[in-house]
C-alpha cells in the first residue's frame, strides 16, 4: 500500500508539531556519528588556531621590520640618513634579514602544524575508539535486557504466532540500536478479536514494558475507551498533553489501548506523532490496539487480510455517519493518511489462557 504524505485538513504542522533538534529528540543521548562531528570539529578549530596565530605573528614581524626605520626618534634623524645613504651594505643586509626571518618564521609554522598533526590525529582514533567502546557497551546491555525479557514473554504468552514475537522483535530491537540514526518512531498496531480482549491488553503492555525497562524509563499509557463519549477537540488536546508532557519526560514508549473507541477527529493527532517524516520525537515507540467487533479471528488469516480487516474497521469505525459526529470529524482521505502512518506493522493477538483475573502478568 503506497504511504500517504498528505496532511488532513484541519491539521496544521506549525500549530500541533514540535520542531526539535536530534539531539533533544534524542533525550540526551548523541549518536556515535555526532559525537565524531563534534571530536573532529574541536580538532579542527585548535588546527585553524593555530595556524592563524602564526600568520598573525608572521605579518607582525614583517610590520615592524618595515618600520624599525620610521620608528627611530627624531633625534636621530642624522644617523637615519647615514644609515640610508650607505651605498651597498644596508642594502644588502635588509633583504638578508628579512629573508633570514621569513625563513625563521615558516620553519616555526612547518613544525608547529606538524606537532599539532602528531598530536591531533593520534588524539580522534584514540577517543574515538573510547566513543566507540561506551556506545557498545550501553548499546549491548540495552539489547541484552530487551532480549531476556521478551524470551520470558515468549514463555508466558505461548498461543502466539511465532511471527509476532520475531516481528515485534526485530522491529524494536533495530530501534534499540543506539548505532543506528533514528528518524522516526516505532509504531506497532496489535489487533484481536472480543475472545483476546484481555490478551490484547495484557500483552501490549508488557512489550511496551520491555521496551521502555530495557532502557531504564517508563511507559504512558492512555485508554481510548475512557475517552469515547468525551468532545472530540478535548480528547484531541489531551492526548496530545499527555504524549508530549511523557516523552519529555524521558518516557520511551505509548501504548494506545482501544484505538478505535477514540473519538474520530481526536486520532488525527497521531499524524504529529506517528509521521514517517515529521515526527515530533523520533527515538520513541507508539503501540496501539484496536478491539475488532467479531468475537474471533482466524488463524488462517495471512498478516495482509489481518491488516486489511482492521483498515475496513476502521473506516467503519470513523467515518460512518451512524456515529455521532465522526463523519464531520474525519473523512476517507484524513483516514488514509492516518492510516499510511499507524500501519507499519499489524500483528494479530491471540487469546491466552491462565491470565489473571485482574491485571497483567
Amino acid at each position: 500500500m503506497r504511504r500517504s504524505t498528505e496532511s488532513p485538513m484541519g491539521y496544521s504542522p506549525a500549530r500541533d508539531e514540535v520542531t526539535a533538534s536530534p539531539l533533544l529528540q534524542d533525550s540526551g543521548r548523541c549518536t556515535q556519528v555526532l559525537c565524531k562531528g563534534a571530536l573532529l570539529t574541536f580538532l579542527g578549530a585548535i588546527w585553524n588556531s593555530v595556524s592563524k596565530s602564526l600568520t598573525q605573528n608572521r605579518f607582525s614581524v614583517k610590520i615592524l621590520q618595515a618600520g624599525d626605520l620610521n620608528s627611530l626618534p627624531n633625534s636621530s634623524l642624522e644617523g637615519r640618513r647615514k644609515f640610508q645613504d650607505q651605498p651597498s651594505i644596508g642594502k644588502q643586509s635588509q633583504p638578508l634579514a628579512k629573508s633570514d626571518g621569513e625563513s625563521q618564521s615558516a620553519f616555526h609554522k612547518r613544525w608547529t602544524l606538524l606537532l599539532v598533526l602528531l598530536i591531533g590525529v593520534p588524539l580522534f582514533y584514540v577517543l574515538s575508539s573510547l566513543l566507540d567502546a561506551t556506545f557498545s557497551s550501553r548499546d549491548t546491555q540495552i539489547l541484552q535486557a530487551f532480549r531476556a525479557r521478551m524470551k520470558e514473554l515468549k514463555n508466558t504468552y505461548q498461543s502466539q504466532d511465532p511471527s509476532l514475537w520475531k516481528r515485534t522483535h526485530v522491529f524494536l530491537e533495530k530501534h534499540l540500536n543506539a548505532s543506528h540514526l533514528r528518524l522516526e518512531p516505532a509504531i506497532l498496531l496489535f489487533t484481536a478479536g472480543q475472545e483476546a480482549e484481555k490478551a490484547l491488553r495484557c500483552l501490549s503492555n508488557e512489550i511496551a514494558d520491555a521496551f521502555a525497562l530495557s532502557q531504564n524509563a517508563t511507559t504512558i499509557q492512555i485508554n481510548g475507551a475512557d475517552k469515547a463519549v468525551l468532545d472530540s477537540d478535548v480528547v484531541k488536546l489531551e492526548v496530545d498533553n499527555e504524549l508530549s508532557a511523557g516523552f519529555r519526560e524521558g518516557k520511551k514508549v505509548a501504548v494506545v489501548h482501544r484505538f478505535e473507541s477514540l473519538p474520530a477527529g481526536s486520532t488525527l493527532i497521531f499524524y504529529k506523532y506517528c509521521d514517517h517524516e515529521n515526527a515530533a520525537f523520533k527515538d520513541v515507540a507508539l503501540l496501539l490496539t484496536v478491539l475488532l467487533d467479531e468475537q474471533s479471528l482466524r488463524r488462517s488469516l495471512t498478516l495482509q487480510e489481518v491488516e486489511e480487516k482492521v483498515r475496513d474497521f476502521l473506516w467503519e469505525k470513523f467515518t460512518s455517519s451512524d456515529v455521532p459526529s465522526s463523519y464531520n470529524s474525519m473523512d476517507t482521505d484524513k483516514l488514509s493518511g492516518l492510516w499510511s502512518r499507524i500501519s507499519h506493522l499489524v500483528l494479530p493477538v491471540w487469546p491466552e489462557k491462565g491470565l489473571p483475573v485482574e491485571g497483567c502478568t
